[in-house]
C-alpha cells in the first residue's frame, strides 16, 4: 500500500491543484488542502467485458483492419480445465484481459476512457488500472458524489470499485489551518500528508 502513496506524490506533485498548496496565500480556501481519491477495482483485467471494450473501440478514429483484426482477438475466445485425466465443459470467453499481453493495458485504458469527474473543478487521471481524482478543499462536498459516480459507472461496465482497497490522501498546504481535516469518507481509508513530506518532490 505505501507503493501506492509514492505513486500517487510522484504523480500528482506536479498538477495545478497541489503546486498551490506551496502558495504563502492564507486567504485561499482552495489552499488548506488537497484531497486525491486513489480508487481501486476489483480484478480490474479479468472483468472487462469484450462487448462493451469492442463497442469503444468501434468509436475511435482506427482503421477498419485494425478494427477488425481486433474484434476477431477478442471474439469466439473459449476455456477448459483438465485435471486429473477429465477435462471440463468449454465455456465461452466474454469478458477478461490478459494484463502481461501487449493489448491488455491499453484495452483497459480504452475502457475507462469516458470515465470523467462530476464536479467542476475536479481532476481526473488514470494509469494503467489505477485511477485517481483530485478534489480541491473548495469541492470537499463533492467526494462522496465523486465515488459514487465511479461506482455507478463501473457496474455499466462490468467492474466493481473495491472500497476497501481505496484510500483517500489528504495534502495539506504550507500554513497550518484548524480545518484541514475533512470528514472522512465511509468505507475509504484515509492517510494525511503534510507539507514537509510533498514538496521535495517538485
Amino acid at each position: 500500500m505505501y507503493v501506492v502513496y509514492v505513486i500517487v506524490i510522484i504523480c500528482v506533485c506536479q498538477c495545478d491543484s497541489i503546486m498551490n498548496l506551496d502558495d504563502d496565500d492564507d486567504n485561499d480556501a482552495d489552499k488548506r488542502y488537497v484531497v486525491v481519491l486513489a480508487l481501486d477495482f476489483f480484478k480490474a483485467f479479468d472483468t472487462v467485458r469484450h462487448a462493451t471494450l469492442l463497442q469503444k473501440i468501434a468509436q475511435l478514429d482506427l482503421p477498419d483492419p485494425v478494427y477488425n483484426w481486433l474484434a476477431n482477438f477478442f471474439s469466439e475466445r473459449s476455456h477448459c480445465v483438465r485435471y486429473g485425466g477429465e477435462v471440463s465443459t468449454i465455456l465461452d470467453i466474454n469478458a477478461s484481459i490478459i494484463q502481461g499481453s501487449a493489448l491488455g493495458p491499453v484495452s483497459y485504458v480504452v475502457t475507462v476512457g469516458d470515465l470523467t469527474t462530476v464536479t467542476p473543478g475536479n481532476q481526473i487521471h488514470k494509469y494503467a488500472d489505477d485511477t485517481y481524482i483530485l478534489v480541491p478543499a473548495s469541492n470537499i462536498h463533492s467526494r462522496k458524489t465523486e465515488v459514487d459516480h465511479v461506482a455507478d459507472w463501473a457496474q455499466t461496465n462490468n467492474l466493481k470499485l473495491n472500497r476497501e482497497k481505496s484510500v483517500e490522501i489528504v495534502f495539506t498546504g504550507k500554513r497550518k489551518h484548524l480545518d484541514c481535516n475533512p470528514p472522512e469518507l465511509p468505507g475509504i481509508s484515509r492517510v494525511t500528508v503534510d507539507h514537509h513530506t510533498w514538496c521535495h518532490c517538485h
